[in-house]
């Protein structure tokens, strides 16, 4: 496999830096020497391809949720509001659901570039 070695200028930040990527998923163990970090990458075989396509898809997923979320704590916020007319409140709904719809459909297409840049 490669090394990634990383030098960390703000000595205060290598034990957050050492935990994020513990925490990533990605199957990377940090070897911290000082301001020093070393990743050994694994290599590309054909299930850790798949294993990142999979986690390609949990953060699309993820983040479609994240979009519904916001979509629907700001439509709740625009119903307590009592000056908007049911008309309003309609078109506003379908302002949302354009953006919404439009960020969901540019996610996908970027996880599917990455997952053929993967799979090659």
């Amino acid at each position: 496999g490669t090394i990634l070695v990383l030098t960390v200028f703000d000595m205060q930040a290598v034990d957050s830096i050492e935990k994020a990527i513990l925490s990533s998923n990605l199957g990377l163990n940090p070897q911290t020497e000082g301001a020093v970090i070393r990743l050994r990458l694994p290599d590309l075989t054909k299930d850790r391809r798949e294993e990142l396509v999979k986690l390609v898809q949990k953060e699309v997923e993820e983040g479609k949720v994240s979009l519904r979320n916001i979509r629907r704590d700001y439509l709740n916020g625009l119903k307590k509001d009592d000056s908007y007319s049911q008309d309003e409140l309609k078109g506003e709904e379908k302002k949302i659901q354009n953006i919404l719809d439009d960020f969901v459909s540019q996610a996908e297409k970027l996880a599917s570039e990455k997952e053929k840049e993967i799979i090659i």
